[in-house]
């Protein structure tokens, strides 16, 4: 199948041509009809998978067709919620790059920058907005934004929102949205927190699923080796300097645990950098912009900082420690194997992570190779440290937090927690 065949306007396939692409990936090929037809989708796809153009293409198409007459002001016929500004951002860039030829505005809101600018792009009036929960709700409250005319409503990496807590903020949102509208629903993983949310805001959804529920992404090659707690780093090290990786991204747990370990590849001459929460917009785009143009040969990430990460070849991907959530574990090592490129995923697993390992492979259902290098092996006399708040990996309600954090209210710590993750 071509793109021509999807009945795509000449502009769009103009744009699309531009971008070298000819032939729709599966699940382009699969929801661009359905999503054209006018119906409620709801999309099980990995990142990587070309699903952001999946969606953008034929919203583009659907308002070329519908063109309403100029009014003095602009509505906002398409909203995007995405859990963070990195994927909205992408998602944005997405909209601009097949828009091109097309007279529609769109604009991105999101938190950690000043809201004047997002301001002043709103109040000139825009067509498809795409916007973090937290931000947009803002917004609202200041009368900035007006969502009674949205026609068409996407919710991506809708596992990732809920994960995040921002159940009530999606239902604050949809609640100022009009009842007649198409809607997209977006998740690489499935819940039966999903399961309800699609109950909730799907009208009789056409389901497109291109890869098996909660699966890992079969162009990536996956690996676990066993290592000493305390020597974690020291075998990254080693990993990238005898296998001459030039392009790795290196996922930890902690903030904390992301600025050290960037810190100690440097050491070792090995450029790096850091990217999560607490880093700035500006230092989190240049960081990531450092990445994809090789001046820097690795880039540590936490999970949340890392969503949006869009990059076709990106050839590794490392777990420097297990995902306590096991469906995170999917997210992460779809970074890479993306846009039909074969991909690496390896994690280094120490004693305290096995239950974590145990999770994951339960959920992917594959039994992962595992190996030991010379000189990195656990200490068989070390055992587990037992794992606090919960049990390792699995998933669904007994998801554990990290050790020694204490239990946070998602509805008042939330919006504290959103304000440095977005």
């Amino acid at each position: 199948m071509s793109f021509k065949e999807l009945h795509l306007s000449a502009p769009i396939l103009k744009a699309v041509t531009d971008e070298g692409y000819t032939t729709p990936t599966p699940v382009q090929a699969q929801a661009i009809p359905h999503i054209l037809a006018g119906r409620d989708m709801l999309a099980g796809a990995q990142t990587g998978t070309g699903k952001t153009a999946g969606f953008t293409l034929p919203i583009l198409e659907i308002l070329s067709r519908e063109q309403k007459p100029q009014a003095k002001k602009r509505n906002i016929r398409t909203l995007i919620l995405t859990p963070t500004r990195e994927l909205a951002a992408q998602v944005g860039e997405s909209v601009k790059t097949y828009g091109k030829y097309l007279p529609f505005k769109s604009t991105i809101v999101f938190g950690g920058v000043g809201a004047n600018p997002q301001i002043k792009a709103l109040n000139n009036g825009v067509d498809i907005l795409i916007a973090t929960p937290g931000r947009l709700l803002d917004l609202i409250t200041q009368r900035v934004v007006n969502l009674s005319k949205v026609e068409i409503f996407v919710l991506d990496e809708a596992d990732r929102m809920l994960d995040m807590g921002f159940i009530r903020d999606i239902k604050k949102v949809i609640a100022l949205l009009p009842t007649k509208r198409q809607n997209l629903l977006f998740s690489a993983t499935y819940s039966d927190e999903i399961k309800k949310l699609c109950e909730s805001i799907l009208k009789n959804p056409t389901i497109v699923e291109v890869a098996r529920r909660n699966t890992s992404c079969e162009l990536v090659k996956q690996s676990v080796i066993y290592v000493d707690c305390k020597r974690k780093s020291a075998l990254l090290g080693h990993l990238i300097e005898k296998n001459r990786w030039e392009q790795v991204l290196v996922f930890t747990r902690t903030k904390h645990g992301a600025n050290k370990l960037c810190e100690y590849l440097q050491k070792m001459n090995i450029t790096s950098s850091a990217i999560h929460g607490n880093k700035s917009q500006g230092a989190r785009t240049k960081a990531l912009s450092d990445f994809k143009a090789n001046k820097v040969r690795v880039l540590v990430a936490t999970d949340i900082a890392a969503r949006g990460i869009d990059i076709d070849s990106l050839p590794h991907v490392v777990n420097f420690e297990l995902p306590n959530i096991a469906e995170d574990y999917v997210h992460r090592i779809g970074r890479t194997g993306r846009a039909g490129n074969d991909g690496e995923a390896i994690s280094l697993v120490c004693v305290d992570e096995f239950d974590y390992l145990k999770g994951i492979e339960k959920l992917i259902k594959i039994d992962l190779d595992k190996s030991i290098i010379e000189g990195y092996e656990p200490d068989p006399s070390i055992k587990a440290k037992p794992i606090q708040q919960g049990r390792g990996g699995g998933g669904g309600n007994n998801r554990p937090r990290s050790n020694n954090s204490a239990p946070k209210k998602r509805d008042g710590d939330r919006n504290k927690r959103d304000r440095n993750r977005r």
